[in-house]
């Protein structure tokens, strides 16, 4: 099958079989000429970095509530988009996110860029970033390069060459089969298919629009790409938080610092994270059990304590019991919440 017949026919599947998502112009739509939103393809690219459908939806309907347009999210406070963003996960993107729509309102009179050239030069976007907002705000023919895209180019030629290795020659596979035309709808469909069915595990050959070029199906062992390198295991760090409340029932929290690990974010205070077994900090009261959490390059162990009638240092972040949020703090903070919530008196609902 020729590289054209190929776009063709993953085109003609895409027309029929397109997920339909919030930030998405379907290829009908596109078709009568609708544009996509390049703000809502941005946003919804930045929170899918390393984060699946499901767990984006409900967070960027909500940014979308809150700020519908970049100039909105240009003029919010850090604290309250980071505060929306909490639990998502990787949060130097959201720090990020606030950068570049600043940038696109002050400097480019809130139009973002219409090339992928250009839009790398805008905070927190990549390579891959720039390319899917390309192609599909734009419909610049950029070559998208995912994990569902690598995993996809690597069962169809069958390549041998393990990631991360492989990488510039998946790209270079999937460049060739870029089309110029709808390259929008094709860079969506490409992804599509990666996600549902060239799927990591039992993939659905029969009905894949690309079964009979793809090389891995033919030798009947496209389960077993991509080849990938064994990763390391990761190491364990270990550290102290403390959930506090003043003698007024405020509770006690701190502003991370804006570079590292949930940068910029309210937590507990502690201390901080490493691998042995680091001191709890002075005063940081009972201790009632740990919670664990899972990093990108490392797990951690967290040791709770609790504190009735904290005294809070001059920095800290106060937060009125009834104003308290808990879906406000990361994950691994709203984990040492839960932890210690039953030894105070938390019998209002906590969000």
């Amino acid at each position: 099958m020729k590289q054209n017949d190929m776009a063709s026919a993953l085109l003609d599947w895409y027309d029929r079989h397109a997920r339909t998502l919030p930030w998405r112009v379907s290829p009908a739509d596109r078709l009568a000429g609708v544009r996509p939103d390049p703000y809502r393809v941005w946003l919804s690219e930045i929170m899918l970095q390393q984060t699946t459908v499901t767990t984006v939806k409900p967070y960027f309907e909500r940014f979308l509530s809150i700020w519908p347009t970049v100039n909105d999210l240009a003029g919010a406070q850090d604290d309250a988009v980071f505060a929306e963003w909490a639990g998502l996960g990787y949060y130097a993107r959201a720090r990020n996110l606030v950068k570049c729509a600043r940038v696109v309102a002050r400097d480019h009179g809130g139009v973002f860029p219409v090339t992928s050239k250009a839009l790398l030069d805008l905070p927190g976007i990549g390579p891959y970033t720039a390319a899917a907002v390309g192609a599909i705000a734009f419909d610049e023919p950029a070559t998208v390069l995912d994990g569902n895209v690598e995993r996809v180019m690597s069962r169809l030629f069958r390549v041998e060459m393990p990631l991360p290795a492989s990488k510039e020659s998946l790209r270079k596979h999937a460049s060739d089969l870029t089309p110029q035309a709808r390259a929008g709808d094709y860079a969506q469909a490409v992804m599509d298919l990666g996600a549902t069915i060239c799927t990591p595990r039992s993939p659905a050959c029969g009905i894949c629009p690309w079964s009979a070029p793809c090389l891995a199906r033919a030798a009947g062992d496209a389960d077993s790409y991509p080849r990938k390198t064994p990763k390391k295991p990761k190491p364990v760090r270990r550290g102290h938080v403390s959930v506090a409340q003043t003698e007024m029932g405020e509770w006690v929290l701190e502003k991370r610092p804006e570079k590292g690990l949930l940068g910029g974010m309210l937590g507990w205070p502690g201390s901080g994270w490493a691998e042995g077994e680091p001191d709890a900090p002075e005063q940081a009261g009972v201790r009632v059990g740990q919670v664990t959490h899972t990093f990108t390059h490392f797990h951690l162990v967290l040791d709770v304590h609790v504190k009735k009638n904290a005294k809070p240092p001059a920095d800290a972040r106060l937060v009125a019991k009834h104003d308290f949020r808990r879906s406000d703090i990361p994950t691994v903070m709203r984990k040492a919440f839960d932890l210690a919530r039953a030894s105070f008196d938390t019998e209002e609902k906590v969000q």
